[in-house]
């Protein structure tokens, strides 16, 4: 995957990312932004393996303790909901049938505390603050992957289906009144199809600076429990600098990206409409190391453009969105 390519082949997957882009209703599975963490640097699959398979984990964490309403911060007293604190141990594993077809699977474990204001029916009197907190299997993606384009694999397309696996219904406080809003649960409860695409390459006669793009397209086609994830579309683009080898080190890497997420309303009767969807850009900086069989591979995510939906301040009992000021990830893999 290091050859450089076409013109054509890079045309025809900005084209497909283009189509992507012009979908109606943008929204994110998960109202906390965890599906960014499946795309970018670090998670461009397949990696070659000597017998076909790999697998990896990632932990990735994030810390939504700032009300956003619109395009700016605003005070914490207008959201009922104070903080989402969530580690994510994802688990994952790929198997290149051959240079054209790979299969992937992949697992995520929500660790998740998320402090609101109680209603009264929660764990305490009304307007006080409860912290609920959940540990859960999230849902389950399987995806195959093309890369039989060009002999290097450096162009491919995914079709995925994300399954209901994670747990969908909120535990109850001790007055018995929900602790979790539909959309912060570690599952949505959808069945979902998740269209990607990537493209990658390198320049210059060393081939020491790598390139990427990358996007997914993932949309709810059977929903539960009166609530509906909406679409979701993430695209990416970044470069690396291979800085070569030192030791036990076969390589060392540090790159940077430009991640953009959009997300739009949430349906149904679990759903806050008003409340749900925003875009934003993200700037991350990373780092690759190589070490035979073993990639690592961390980044740090920092947002430079944020606007939520949002209703006016005083119109409703809640207003804006938690959002984090960084976003955390660092995954492993080993080529079998």
């Amino acid at each position: 995957m290091t050859k450089p390519t076409s013109v054509a082949r890079l045309a025809a997957l900005a084209a497909l990312l283009g189509l992507s882009a012009l979908a109606p209703s943008l929204a994110r599975a998960c109202a906390c932004g965890c599906g960014i963490f499946d795309i970018g640097d670090g998670t461009l699959m397949p990696a070659d393996s000597p017998s076909g398979f790999t697998g990896w984990f990632r932990y990735s964490s994030m810390n939504q303790n700032r009300n956003w309403e619109f395009g700016s911060a605003a005070p914490a007293a207008d959201n009922g909901d104070k903080r989402i604190t969530t580690n994510f141990y994802t688990f994952g594993g790929q198997y290149m049938i051959n240079h054209r077809w790979t299969i992937m699977a992949e697992l995520p474990i929500y660790d998740r505390t998320f402090v609101s204001t109680d209603d009264g029916t929660v764990a305490g009197p009304a307007g006080s603050l409860y912290a609920g907190h959940i540990t859960s299997l999230g849902d389950l993606v399987l995806t195959g992957l093309y890369t039989g384009f060009s002999p290097d694999m450096s162009t491919g397309v995914s079709l995925g289906v994300k399954l209901p696996t994670g747990a969908y219904a909120s535990p109850l406080g001790p007055l018995g009144g929900a602790e979790f809003d539909r959309d912060t649960l570690p599952g949505t409860g959808s069945t979902d199809l998740v269209f990607g695409g990537y493209h990658v390459g390198r320049i210059g006669a060393a081939g020491r600076i790598g390139y990427f793009v990358q996007a997914k397209y993932q949309v709810a086609v059977a929903t539960r429990d009166s609530y509906r994830p909406g679409d979701e579309f993430d695209a990416a683009i970044g470069a690396n600098y291979n800085l070569g080898a030192f030791g036990v080190i076969s390589r060392i890497a540090p790159g940077l990206q430009l991640i953009n997420s959009l997300r739009g309303h949430d349906t149904g009767d679990n759903a806050a409409p008003p409340n749900s969807g925003y875009e934003r850009l993200l700037i991350a900086p990373g780092l690759e190391v190589r070490i035979k069989r073993v990639r690592l591979y961390a980044d740090v995510a920092l947002p430079i453009y944020q606007h939520v939906n949002s209703v006016l301040p005083g119109a409703a009992d809640s207003a804006g969105q938690l959002v984090a000021p960084a976003l955390f990830k660092v995954q492993a893999s080993y080529n079998f």
